[in-house]
């Protein structure tokens, strides 16, 4: 029995509840060390306040979920069979008190709720696991912070592969695809969310795709990715100059990099997420671009991309030691330019611990 799952059983006991119920792959993958996305098919979770829990999965991934290290019961199902009714026999084989549960309310469908409603009738949806997931998210082990720290040593090394892409003519998909290529050939398994590469006035859109526009002399490219290391993963940006930079083009660079490196270093224990977000904010909006730093300053980071943490204005959280989140501020001038600087962090005693070390200053790729 792994801590994370000993202390959802301790929260059942807490909650006087008989049924913890997980359906998000993600928290699967964080409570057991299997993963794996089941897509349409039907991949839960059950864990008892007292009984040893079973994960119940599609009959192509029970080995799979051994060969993770699971010693618990597992349960298949193929896809002709109704899944909720066999869970419901499980379950029952399992223990006889099964009317209080607790779902990730966040997360499961109505019509699922309703298929695992009639396949157990007597179950009272009461207890929300959502919650219980941020928390136990928060705070990251000396353990999660090591293979983070893995994660965003391959990001680096990706930066690297991208720059060296770079040449005259070439497609944002061109790049992205000889990075990722060369990263996976040099043995990462794979990359934590879609790349984004964005050239010249294509970046100002923040959340835009990876596509055709190519590579002219003199426009900014921005490079946002991040790899998986054992289940952790990484998230970083840089953007550079290709061959040549205006001095409009450097010094909006240089406000956003200010920001960047302010917030970065001033980040401590005790200071909420609001007023984080306010030191590289204000330095922006004081240089004339406030209106065009569009999003939040940062978000959670640790097993998935984007976990619970806000770094935004107007949160209260109160950073502590083990968090880890971005910290990203961007400039995005519609028509001209985007530039977004980010590294992603872990709260130490002292200050904010960097997982990546790629030079941030204005690199200009020839």
């Amino acid at each position: 029995m792994t801590d994370k799952l000993a202390k959802t059983q301790n929260w059942l006991n807490e909650n006087q509840l008989d049924v913890a119920y997980f359906s998000d792959f993600h928290s699967i993958s964080y409570l057991t060390g299997f993963e794996s996305d089941p897509i349409e098919r039907v991949l839960a979770l059950v864990v008892f306040p007292q009984d040893e829990p079973f994960i119940f999965a599609p009959a192509l991934e029970v080995e799979a979920v051994k060969g993770a290290g699971w010693t618990h019961p597992v349960y298949g199902y193929q896809d002709h069979e109704q899944p909720y009714q066999l869970i419901a026999q499980h379950l029952h084989a399992h223990t006889q008190h099964a009317t209080t549960w607790a779902v990730e309310k966040g997360q499961m469908t109505l019509d699922r709720a309703a298929a695992l409603q009639t396949a157990v009738p007597d179950a009272k949806f009461v207890g929300d696991l959502s919650p219980v997931m941020v928390e136990m998210h928060l705070i990251k082990t000396p353990d999660e912070i090591a293979k983070m720290h893995k994660a965003g040593d391959d990001a680096d090394r990706a930066f690297e592969f991208a720059f060296a892409a770079m040449q005259a003519g070439v497609s944002e998909l061109q790049v992205m695809a000889k990075l990722e290529y060369d990263l996976k050939s040099a043995g990462v398994v794979g990359m934590s969310f879609e790349t984004l590469v964005q050239f010249g006035a294509h970046a100002a859109e923040p959340h835009g795709d990876t596509g055709s526009t190519r590579l002219q002399r003199g426009d900014l490219a921005l490079f946002d990715l991040g790899t998986i290391y054992e289940g952790y993963v990484s998230d970083a940006t840089r953007t550079v100059a290709f061959q040549t930079v205006s001095d409009h083009q450097r010094d909006v660079y240089n406000v956003v990099l200010e920001a960047q490196l302010a917030a970065q270093s001033q980040a401590k224990p005790g200071m909420t997420a609001g007023e984080l977000d306010a030191i590289a904010r204000d330095i922006i909006t004081k240089a004339g671009y406030g209106e065009y730093f569009v999003h939040r300053l940062g978000h959670g980071i640790g097993a998935s991309v984007h976990e619970s943490i806000q770094i935004a204005t107007g949160n209260e959280l109160v950073l502590q030691p083990g968090m880890a989140f971005s910290i990203e501020p961007g400039i995005y001038i519609p028509g001209d330019l985007g530039i977004r600087i980010e590294d992603s962090v872990v709260m130490t005693e002292t200050g904010a611990d960097s997982f990546t070390h790629s030079s941030k200053e204005l690199r200009i790729i020839d």
